[in-house]
């Protein structure tokens, strides 16, 4: 594996470098934004800078108002950007995961209709996936679509949506029919999220925020030509979907604290025996959080040097999606436990231990989305380590036979 980036990558990085360090300076020391309509109008205001200079598709193709480059482009990119004051965030899910499967499993007039507009932000999607009683199970799902002429009818209830209330699109995956294995009767769809009889209702989190949504659909009229994927093919393209959705969480959230955060912090707290930093049991604690981070940063190079050698990342990539949530949970806690009282009382927004208290709850989540540690322990198990396969239901058994679990 070569770490290093190759002289024509070096370039690069130096190139979308200074573009990002000259267009972000408008959102150095802005203050949180105080509403929902604040908050999409910054994010849509960077994504339009970024489409305007063709990097919001760096990989799509140039009649989409992208560059129709390879993989290390866009991700010398995403590494630049993560480091910039840059509102970004907004534009993950639609963009990683969502409008990926337009454009592989649309016809040309819905790739023709939606993709343009996604990447210039001018459009929000969201991806609609989970529900009440199929979550880590995605085939065991119940929302139910129903043709009716040249359409089909929805019905059905979806949870953990991420910002489904700010979204314009999604791509809802249904049962169409009931009488075929569990993964077999599934078809996928574009839905619109204005339409009658959606409705979009946000879950207050015990962080504070409400990114999630419960969302209901009540007869709800999506025609065929949105259809993505062949009908009872659902499955088949939701693992277009859930192949990025893994890559996209696998990498650290820009507002986690890591070891060198929790370092500064220990060196701050004094103790009856002086700096916590100087306490064995914390140095002991920082120094798993530093190894940890070491190998996530080692397995994410191994992707990337993939990558920059033309080849596809394996499985292995599960594995820093397992390391990197729970170690957001121990860094955070860690530090809530060395700030004692100051610990459990609700921090100023920005500042350090709000950054700690944030993660700390944020992790719980990252926990299960995307799959589930347990469901990636056994990705991790089987495809990486070769070992037998968990104990499953039958995959041939009618869905509507099905026992409830």
């Amino acid at each position: 594996m070569d770490f290093n980036d190759s002289p024509e990558e070096a370039a690069i990085r130096e190139k979308v470098r200074t573009w990002i360090a000259e267009n972000s300076r408008e959102y150095d020391d802005l203050a949180p934004p105080r509403s929902n309509e604040e908050f999409v109008a910054r994010q849509k205001s960077w994504q339009k800078k970024k489409y305007d200079a063709g990097y919001a598709g760096i990989t799509w193709p140039k009649k989409f108002g992208g560059q129709g480059k390879g993989p290390m482009e866009s991700i010398i990119f995403s590494q630049e950007e993560g480091k910039s004051p840059a509102p970004t965030g907004l534009y993950a899910i639609g963009l990683g995961m969502c409008i990926p499967t337009v454009f592989t499993h649309g016809n040309q007039d819905v790739i023709d209709r939606f993709v343009p507009k996604a990447l210039s932000g001018e459009e929000i999607w969201c991806q609609l996936f989970s529900e009440p009683a199929a979550g880590s199970d995605l085939a065991g799902i119940r929302t139910k679509a129903e043709r009716d002429g040249g359409d089909w009818v929805i019905n059905g209830q979806k949870v953990w949506t991420t910002n489904a209330h700010l979204c314009d699109y999604g791509i809802i995956v249904t049962r169409t029919d009931a009488s075929q294995p569990k993964h077999k009767g599934l078809t996928m769809f574009i839905v619109d999220m204005h339409a009658k009889g959606v409705e979009a209702r946000p879950l207050k989190q015990m962080s504070g925020g409400s990114d999630f949504n419960e969302v209901f659909f009540d007869d709800v009229r999506v025609p065929d030509s949105w259809r993505l994927g062949e009908e009872g093919e659902g499955w088949k393209v939701a693992l277009t979907t859930l192949m990025n959705e893994r890559l996209a969480v696998g990498g650290k959230p820009r507002y986690s604290p890591d070891w060198r955060a929790l370092m500064d912090l220990a060196r701050e707290i004094e103790t009856a025996l002086g700096p916590a930093s100087e306490q064995a049991d914390v140095r002991e604690e920082i120094a798993k959080a530093y190894i940890n981070d070491q190998g996530v940063k080692l397995t994410q190079q191994r992707a990337l040097s993939a990558l920059s050698q033309g080849r596809t990342p394996g499985p292995e990539q599960s594995i820093a999606k397992v390391v990197v949530a729970k170690q957001m949970q121990e860094i955070s806690r860690l530090a809530l436990d060395l700030s004692e009282s100051q610990g459990f009382v609700k921090a100023p927004q920005g500042s350090a231990l709000d950054r700690f208290q944030s993660s700390y709850f944020g992790a719980a989540g990252l926990r299960i989305a995307g799959g589930t540690d347990e469901i990636l322990r056994n990705i991790i198990a089987e495809r990486v380590l070769g070992l037998p396969g968990d104990l499953r239901p039958p995959k041939d058994q009618p869905f509507n036979e099905a026992k409830p679990v």
